[in-house]
């Protein structure tokens, strides 16, 4: 499962990007909103764990701007 994560705090970033890939999990990480935006219209993900506070873009507006791209379909669990 391919996974975005978005966190500016590099020590957490580290830390759950360490603890995800010991999960099998493949995941890329972004320090801002707005990466956290650009790279799922570009590129293919499973998920994404977005931190609410972020520079350029807070997680909560990602989500609202990646909700009104017809191209990305969200799921919720």
């Amino acid at each position: 499962m391919r996974l975005l994560l978005a966190e500016d705090e590099r020590d957490l970033a580290d830390a759950l990007e360490a603890m995800l890939k010991h999960n099998n999990y493949s995941i890329d990480t972004v320090d801002n909103g707005q990466d956290a935006l650009d790279y799922p219209v570009l590129d293919d993900y499973d998920g994404a764990i977005l931190d609410v506070m972020m520079p350029k873009m807070d997680g909560v507006t990602v989500v609202k701007k990646l909700r009104e791209n017809k191209k990305i379909h969200l799921y919720y669990y």
